[in-house]
């Protein structure tokens, strides 16, 4: 009986070790899992902060931009704005040409976005997603902070020439932002970006970005070009030129609905 009992409370012994050490084998797998997923969303998101970085200086900047607008049905559009914009959360954006619309301005205060007009009191909301002009969103100008509205990560690598990008998936934190996700190439070297393809909240492709023409801006290689192409119209798209970029203070009231009138 002493040897039966024995036998039983060892192999109750040898159950209860079982068990727990497959209890921390687990747990340390979820661990390491835990761990390496948490650096590699560190890495996206530094990825996009650096691509970020790239296309536009971390410092109050004025720049200014041409977009030409191609449609097969109708002639070529031309529009000229001035942007100031400090921090990723604060940009105006002033309309330059064409003529008639000189005047007209659209404030932004994080995701919030505000457009004023000289015929009306009050300046009016609109949305980021809403069409400015062309292919051209009024968040692709006013808010061009993809590390501030998207979660980021990795799917692959891909070899495109010669080089080496990272292709990222950006998906929105809410539904204010420009686009509901964002596929992202992204160069493995320099960080530069490559190209972009945006979606809407029914995944449906709405358009294609290339960043192109990399020349110095502000103090260090930027794109200067960008060519954004309809996904779902042949022909039609919007061309994007950047130039006179320079760094500049730029005090809060700006930024502020009450200081409108009194930008120059």
């Amino acid at each position: 009986m002493i040897r039966l009992g024995h036998r039983r409370v060892s192999t109750w012994v040898w159950v209860l070790a079982s068990g727990i050490l497959f209890l921390l084998q687990s747990g340390a797998g979820l661990a390491q899992d835990t761990t390496a997923a948490s650096a590699d969303e560190a890495l996206a998101r530094s990825i996009v902060d650096k691509a970020d970085k790239v296309r536009f200086p971390a410092e109050g900047f004025q720049v200014d931009i041409v977009i030409n607008s191609l449609k097969s049905d109708k002639d070529a559009e031309m529009r000229k704005y001035r942007v100031l914009s400090k921090g990723n959360e604060n940009t105006v954006v002033q309309v330059t040409e064409p003529a008639a619309e000189r005047g007209q301005i659209i404030l932004m205060k994080g995701r919030d976005l505000w457009v004023f007009m000289p015929e009306v009191s009050q300046p009016v909301r609109i949305s980021l997603a809403q069409r400015l002009t062309g292919q051209v969103a009024n968040g692709d100008l006013a808010r061009a902070n993809f590390a501030g509205d998207y979660n980021p990560k990795i799917l692959r690598s891909e070899t495109i020439g010669t080089e080496r990008y990272h292709v990222l998936e950006l998906t929105a934190v809410d539904r204010s932002v420009t686009y509901q996700r964002v596929i992202y190439w992204v160069n493995e070297k320099s960080g530069w970006p490559l190209k972009a393809e945006f979606y809407s909240l029914s995944n449906r492709l709405l358009k294609k970005c290339s960043y192109e023409n990399f020349q110095t801006l502000a103090g260090r290689l930027r794109p200067t070009r960008l060519v954004m192409e309809d996904a779902l119209r042949n022909g039609d798209k919007s061309i994007l030129e950047y130039s006179e970029m320079k760094l500049r203070e730029l005090p809060d009231k700006i930024f502020t609905k009450e200081y409108l009138k009194k930008i120059d």
